[in-house]
């Protein structure tokens, strides 16, 4: 047994199912070892970044360890944005990053780099392999370390030592533990944030990725405090919440800005949202799993450290139950925000060309399946996503949340299809985001992945668009001339539907999800849609401003007006 085959046998061991990368060079005795083991597949991309993107979007979908690899110098290099990509969602994922002979090492040797420098950012672990005996102790801590949850690990392997003799090491039988304790919390933390939020008169929580469902319910419903979001938030805590006020941030929508900004204290939730402009900044308590959070994007009065559903359980015998005026005002606030959005963009739409993206993101939203796996580029696309994707418990939403790179959903949806073909994926790109990675294309038909491609086709980088206006540029090479998606996925081998019509969106729209196979729907749609609302001027829009940033980008908001309407039915009639 070489080192390759044992690296091979062991991701088998530990659940690997396949492998995304590029052949090649260095790394062909890791793919010829792939080759000689039935137990795991080989999952050829066209773009490196891609592997990494799809290995992640893997994991984060199972929960479990996957893998990405690439060869020496440029391979390995390209790998990058999608490890970063993933290392920051909180994926567990294994690069292998190819070397050159390591007796080259350090000589300048064609496509010589220094892999481990190159990723020790965008990694919790990266190491080199020296020899075949050190080789197997740091794949066990590799594995361990991120299926641990401490982030995309690293294990660079020159070519040399990957077709060398395996050594024998007992480390690589230790069984691997994803276990993470839970974070317990401080009594004394947890008894200053159950005062303060007793001194408060009125309360909002913001929600994000780390906070526990069903807890966090519970702490609202004993408080009555008004419930938003961030983004990465949305799947977990939007969905048959009778609290719900709404999302923050430059793609937000609806009551949650005012329900922050109105309240005498404000609870944060495992959540660390980035833009500060959108954040109180006067009574602000924090509950994170991860102390390195806290208080670094507002002051914060009263952190807590620790779990968010074991903070909250301590937390619920020490609060006093609040009286419902300050959540009923908030909620009602939240309805009518959405629904003077929802009539500019539901009024005539069947009539208007190019196609409104917020209408064909609202049908789409309908037509999908109640499982489906939707993943979305960075740009206008993040804006469809976060108000027309209706979550339910049961629906994915991946995106490249925290790193924000372009070109994302495709191989997001690769990665989400190898796991489960029967579930239906749909990625939602835009025309600049699949141009990036179209190569992608083929990787779907050579594995012949049931992937619905919709792309948001406005002949435009219509986000960019957005920030030159706000920076107060004029737009400069954002637009090009109109290219047919469609026609290049028929070249591809995969069906490509057109439309055009939006008296024809419904109709297209469902026959091309009911497709036994991938299918690209390529939606011509208005460049404008991003235009801001007549009372809002250039000075308050200008550089995003808290006050105008959250109605820059107001459009509908799809079937969310029905939860908040549904909401108001609690509210007792005076």
């Amino acid at each position: 047994m070489n080192v390759s085959e044992q690296l091979i046998d062991t991701l088998v061991a530990n659940g690997v199912r396949r492998i995304y990368g590029l052949v090649g060079d260095s790394l062909n005795p890791v793919v010829d070892a792939v080759r000689c083991n039935d137990d795991i597949e080989w999952v050829h991309v066209h773009h490196e970044s891609s592997a990494a993107f799809a290995a992640g979007a893997e994991s984060l979908m199972t929960g479990e360890l996957a893998v990405c690899a690439g060869s020496c110098g440029p391979g390995n290099l390209n790998l990058l944005q999608g490890v970063y990509d993933a290392h920051r969602n909180g994926a567990k994922l294994l690069v292998l990053a190819s070397h050159i002979p390591s007796e080259q090492i350090g000589t300048n040797f064609f496509q010589e780099t220094h892999p481990e420098q190159l990723f020790a950012e965008c990694s919790g672990y990266c190491e080199m392999v020296n020899s075949p005996a050190q080789g197997a102790k740091i794949l066990h801590n590799a594995i361990q370390s991120t299926v641990a949850g401490a982030g995309a690990s690293v294990l660079v392997l020159p070519g040399d030592i990957a077709e060398s003799k395996a050594a024998d090491s007992p480390v690589l039988q230790s069984a691997i533990t994803a276990t993470r304790p839970a974070g317990v919390p401080s009594d004394d933390e947890v008894q200053a944030l159950a005062h303060a939020i007793n001194e408060a008169t009125t309360v909002t929580i913001f929600a994000g990725a780390g906070a526990s469902r069903a807890e966090t319910l519970q702490l609202a419903e004993k408080i009555q405090a008004p419930v938003g979001h961030a983004l990465g938030g949305k799947e977990h805590i939007q969905y048959d919440n009778p609290f719900d006020v709404g999302m923050s941030g430059l793609l937000g929508y609806g009551g949650c800005q005012d329900a922050l900004d109105d309240a005498d204290l404000t609870i944060m939730i495992g959540t660390d949202f980035p833009y500060e402009s959108f954040l109180p900044h006067d009574n602000v308590a924090q509950i994170d799993a991860k102390p390195e959070n806290i208080g670094r994007r507002t002051t914060v009065r009263y952190p807590v450290a620790g779990d968010s559903a074991e903070v909250i359980r301590r937390l619920l015998p020490l609060v006093d139950a609040k009286d419902s005026e300050f959540l009923h005002k908030q909620l009602k606030n939240h309805a009518r925000e959405l629904e003077k959005v929802v009539e500019a963009y539901t009024t005539g739409v069947e009539n208007h060309t190019p196609i409104h993206p917020e209408f064909a993101a609202r049908e789409l939203d309908k037509l999908a399946a109640d499982d489906a796996v939707f993943t979305s580029d960075t740009g206008m696309n993040n804006v469809w996503a976060a108000r027309y994707i209706t979550p339910n418990g049961r629906r994915r939403v991946l995106g490249s949340w925290r790193h924000g790179t372009m070109s994302n959903a495709l191989p997001h949806a690769i990665g989400a299809s190898c796991t489960d073909r029967t579930r239906q994926v749909i990625s939602l790109s835009g025309d600049g985001g699949l141009a990036m990675l179209m190569g992608e294309l083929l990787t779907v038909r050579r594995h012949n992945l049931p992937v619905v491609i919709v792309v948001f086709n406005n002949s435009s980088l219509g986000m960019v668009k957005l920030e030159m206006l706000a920076a107060g540029d004029p737009d400069f090479q954002t637009d090009h001339e109109p290219v047919n998606y469609a026609n290049i996925a028929e070249g591809c081998g995969i069906r490509g539907v057109r439309i055009e019509d939006p008296k024809r969106l419904k109709e297209q729209l469902a026959d091309a999800l009911s497709t036994n196979g991938p299918v690209l729907v390529d939606i011509v749609t208005d460049p404008n849609a991003m235009s801001m609302p007549p009372e809002i001027d250039f000075e308050q829009l200008r550089g995003f401003a808290k006050a105008s940033a959250r109605t820059v980008m107001s459009g509908g908001v799809g079937e969310m007006i029905q939860l908040a309407k549904s909401n108001l039915r609690n509210i007792p009639r005076p």
